[in-house]
């Protein structure tokens, strides 16, 4: 009896000090957060070869250049215009390629079908690319390179769609955001080949 006494109180000892070290539980976010999505391609996963760039001075753009679609819900609370930027981190030898720079994009739009902004629209404003383009162009990793990762970067932001003059650069873009940003949706595909 003395034993099951014993064995009582340790167990009941073990039990408090494993809550006490477990850590504490994540705080729960306020609202549901700002999210970017293809119909295409998950989070993370593969974009088709359709989707790779087009150039025909480039043996590297062995694709259709087919824009894949986006979407986004949640927009932050006051977001006037969107911007988007699809940055390869992984191109020119981890120097990074800019294949789209767009912003002036109303947040109520709600999303790109496919291939809508391999070309010029009036849904954005475009900037200007590493390729020099202010419209979407898909990747065009060398052979050999391994996988590339293409993160398509939505930014909320509390300018008006007209504010922002044609072909910003990457560089110019976040300059004229800066203490203007909202927000911003992530979503990455790898393409290698």
């Amino acid at each position: 009896m003395r034993l099951l006494k014993t064995f009582a109180a340790t167990a009941s000892l073990a039990g408090l000090l494993a809550a006490c070290a477990a850590p504490p539980a994540a705080p729960t976010l306020p609202g549901t957060p700002f999210t970017l999505t293809s119909a295409s391609f998950a989070d993370g996963g593969v974009l088709e070869k359709r989707h790779a760039g087009n150039l025909k001075d480039n043996p590297n753009c062995v694709g259709d250049n087919v824009s894949p679609p986006l979407a986004w819900s949640n927009v932050p609370a006051g977001t006037k215009s969107l911007a988007m930027v699809v940055f390869d981190p992984d191109g020119r030898g981890g120097l990074g390629v800019y294949h789209w720079v767009a912003y002036g994009i109303s947040p109520t739009l709600g999303g790109f079908a496919e291939n809508e902004v391999a070309v010029a629209s009036a849904k954005y404003v475009g900037g200007k690319s590493t390729q020099n383009l202010g419209n979407y162009m898909g990747p065009c990793p060398p052979a050999g390179t391994g996988w590339h990762h293409y993160n398509y970067t939505l930014i909320a932001t509390d300018l008006e769609p007209t504010a922002l003059p044609p072909g910003l650069t990457r560089d110019e873009l976040f300059a004229k955001l800066a203490g203007r940003a909202k927000g911003s949706a992530t979503l990455v595909g790898r393409y290698g080949r």
